[in-house]
């Protein structure tokens, strides 16, 4: 793969999660610090404050095998597809060992793929997973979230994740249950049915109130995974990427390829099926040419093998956040692991930035804004 092919030096890294021996540890084992949170010789970073260390990069497992037709699962891909992907994750040792899944995401079947594919390959061990609690309207009370983890354990067949997320604040008929999920995530902890806690799609103010609310129970806010991209970079001017600077808390960019338009393979005429093309409407890749054509100049300048996609994710990791582009095959974790172990410079960030931002947004998660 070109990661290796470009001469560029691509160290590994050897530290793998290992799940708790103890599920009802006290939370003062939970050990939270300020310490320096990316290690850039081997390509790996602490979450926030908490001592969870994972890749650089993850692996978003939102398509696999999704239900909602949105990806195409069962058109385009298959479960073995996706299998593949989770053998090229495991096949890089330790260089991309961290998965990003959902209760939501297949309606509870992307959890059981991975256990299904840790199972097969006897790797249960290897890798750190991350999932995330859905605030549905009926779910309203602390032990709602900490029921939700244990039920996303059994279908991951573990007995500790290495992360557990809110993946939106409650709202509507939940609206006022967003300390009771707070109080949950702390009882997770407690509990040791997580190394470390996150949320997932809120506002700066959101973000500092988590963030205090965990401290206060001698916990930490590890993470807030908010869509950021070239194409959307709301977190820079909604107050997002600042509150997670200020409470040592790690921005995880979810959709750092904008779902597809990022990665050059695509045009007006060869668009994605299903629903996603929609996002390349008339106009909007004569719009997002100009950036597409510039990060296609910069691949160049990292090497042939080098791709715009590539690119894309870099700079995500070169703003300091942790980008978790999704994988439907075992290509596409190729793809990934090409975009570490590199940075780009001071000049190519600062011409991708400008460019992009005379670029109109995509549009973004209304989450954000509950």
């Amino acid at each position: 793969m070109n990661a290796l092919q470009n001469g560029r030096t691509r160290a590994s890294t050897t530290s793998t999660f290992k799940p708790t021996n103890a599920r009802r540890t006290s939370i003062t084992n939970i050990r939270c610090s300020a310490a320096p949170p990316v290690d850039l010789a081997n390509e790996t970073r602490k979450l926030g404050k908490s001592n969870l260390t994972v890749s650089t990069v993850g692996v978003g497992a939102w398509s696999w095998g999704d239900r909602s037709g949105y990806w195409g699962y069962n058109n385009t891909y298959q479960k073995q597809d996706n299998k593949k992907a989770f053998e090229a994750i495991l096949a890089t040792q330790g260089k991309l060992n961290f998965i990003d899944t959902a209760e939501v995401y297949g309606f509870g079947l992307s959890e059981e793929f991975i256990r299904d594919f840790m199972t097969e390959t006897n790797s249960k061990n290897s890798l750190k997973i991350a999932t995330k609690f859905a605030p549905l309207p009926w779910r309203q009370s602390p032990e709602s979230l900490v029921d939700a983890a244990k039920a996303s354990l059994g279908r991951l067949g573990l007995e500790s994740m290495a992360l557990y997320i809110q993946h939106w604040p409650g709202f509507f008929f939940n609206a006022f249950s967003n300390d009771a999920f707070l109080e949950g995530l702390a009882r997770v902890s407690e509990q040791g049915l997580a190394e470390a806690v996150g949320v997932s799609n809120f506002n700066a103010d959101r973000v500092r109130k988590a963030a205090g609310k965990l401290e206060s129970r001698g916990s930490c806010l590890s993470s807030n995974q908010v869509q950021y991209s070239l194409l959307y970079r709301g977190p820079e001017k909604n107050g997002v990427m600042e509150a997670c600077r200020e409470t040592g808390t790690t921005l995880v960019a979810y959709s750092p390829l904008a779902q597809g338009l990022l990665t050059g393979k695509y045009n007006e005429t060869n668009v994605p099926t299903g629903p996603r093309a929609a996002l390349f409407k008339k106009g909007r890749y004569s719009e997002i040419l100009v950036l597409l054509d510039l990060m296609k100049k910069i691949a160049k300048e990292h090497g042939e093998e080098v791709t715009q996609g590539q690119v894309a994710i870099n700079w995500c990791l070169s703003k300091d956040t942790l980008p978790i582009p999704g994988a439907k095959n075992a290509r596409q974790v190729e793809e990934i692991v090409g975009a570490m172990g590199w940075r780009l410079t001071d000049g190519e960030m600062a011409e991708l930035d400008e460019v992009s931002g005379r670029i109109s947004a995509s549009s973004g998660a209304p989450f954000e804004n509950w």
